[in-house]
């Protein structure tokens, strides 16, 4: 992980100096599948200068009133930025899907929609990447029981968290619906395995890392005369 953190700062340095490229990360995943572990250690050396993070709660009265990917939209990166979305658009075709907000003729449009939305950031610069960090249930079961019986993690557990594990299996079904329908060639799934935190962490560096090193990317020219530039 040393190693890889050293790369990946490199790379970020060197996106975030050519200004020209974009990498959107997409984490998606069960309770305690690790979603802000990941962040916080797999980006634990990168200049927070050139990387945000947008975390996708329930959607404001403001957000409501519009579409469901226009809360989204503007926190999609910019020219030599990272950003990484801790729950994403997915949510909406999701926890939707599950809890029956939407019927299945809505669940394909957002599908197909989704598809297109991706499509359009590839296609002005955005390399995506989402991640879906798999874990059992009997490895969820473990980590509540964690936050359940550690005083300092007992903030993070929450009543709702058992409502959603007793949906498990029908949560099930809507991530292979949804991964199945929008992995694409412009914004692939890659679904990770979680139990083992370390081996989660090495397989999303080392897929970023190459995503990066793929683009080909260069520093751009110094200012003319800068190399004979005295400085007194």
């Amino acid at each position: 992980m040393d190693e890889y953190r050293v790369e990946l700062e490199t790379l970020q340095e060197l996106l975030y100096a050519e200004g020209k490229r974009k990498l959107l990360i997409v984490l998606q995943a069960m309770d305690t599948a690790g979603k802000d572990s990941t962040i916080r250690h797999v980006f634990q050396g990168v200049d927070p200068l050139g990387v945000k993070v947008a975390s996708f709660k329930s959607p404001t009265a403001a957000e409501l009133a519009h579409d469901y990917l226009w809360r989204v939209h503007h926190h999609v990166p910019g020219a030599g930025e990272i950003a990484i979305f801790n729950r994403s658009h997915y949510e909406d075709m999701l926890i939707t899907r599950v809890n029956g907000w939407v019927d299945v003729a809505e669940c394909k449009r957002r599908y197909r929609q989704i598809n297109d939305f991706e499509k359009m950031l590839a296609e002005t610069g955005t390399t995506i990447l989402k991640f879906y960090l798999h874990i059992s249930k009997d490895e969820q079961k473990a980590r509540l029981e964690a936050r359940r019986d550690t005083p300092e993690k007992q903030w993070k557990f929450l009543p709702s968290d058992l409502a959603v594990r007793a949906q498990w299996d029908d949560y099930m079904k809507a991530y292979e619906a949804a991964l199945s329908a929008n992995s694409t060639a412009h914004a692939p799934w890659h679904v990770i395995p979680a139990n083992s935190k370390l081996a989660r962490n090495l397989m999303i560096s080392h897929l970023l890392i190459d995503a990066l090193k793929k683009l080909k990317m260069r520093y751009p020219d110094p200012a003319k005369g800068v190399a004979d530039t005295e400085i007194e």
